[in-house]
C-alpha cells in the first residue's frame, strides 16, 4: 500500500514539473488579435512540405522546427528581430509547438501555444498558400 502512494506520489511531482515548464496554451482567435494589435507573432514550426500540402496562416512566419533544433539559422534572426514581442506557436496538432515554446520560455522568451493548424482554421481565421509573403 505505501508503494502504491510513493508511486502516485512521484507521479504528481513529475506532472506538476513538466507542467511548470510548459507553455502556455492560447486560442488561435486570442493570438490572432495579439497578432493583428502588434504585441505578438504567429510562427508555424511545421516543415516545408506540410506547408505546401496545407497552406499555412495568413500572419505566420514560417520557421521549421528542425531549424530551431539544429542550427538556428533562421530562428536566430527572427527573435532578434522580434525582441520583446510575444512568440506564439503552431503545428500539426500543437505537440511541436508546445515543444518549441517550452524551450523559448525557459530561455526566458515569452511564447505560447496555439496548437494546431487545424485548430486556426475550424476558428475561421484567414490562411494562405506557402509561397505568399510572409508578415513578420
Amino acid at each position: 500500500m505505501k508503494l502504491r502512494h510513493l508511486a502516485a506520489l512521484v507521479l504528481a511531482t513529475a506532472v506538476a514539473a513538466f507542467a511548470a515548464d510548459a507553455a502556455p496554451k492560447i486560442a488561435p482567435k486570442d493570438a490572432a488579435k495579439l497578432v493583428a494589435e502588434g504585441k505578438a507573432v504567429l510562427v508555424d514550426c511545421r516543415e516545408a512540405p506540410e506547408w505546401a500540402e496545407s497552406g499555412v496562416a495568413a500572419p505566420a512566419a514560417l520557421l521549421p522546427k528542425s531549424d530551431f533544433d539544429g542550427e538556428k539559422k533562421k530562428w536566430n534572426d527572427f527573435l532578434a528581430q522580434n525582441k520583446g514581442k510575444q512568440i506564439i506557436l503552431y503545428c500539426r496538432s500543437g505537440g511541436r509547438a508546445g515543444t518549441v515554446a517550452a524551450a523559448l520560455k525557459a530561455q526566458g522568451v515569452k511564447a505560447a501555444n496555439a496548437g494546431g493548424f487545424k485548430d486556426w482554421q475550424a476558428a475561421g481565421l484567414p490562411t494562405r498558400a506557402d509561397s505568399a509573403p510572409q508578415k513578420k
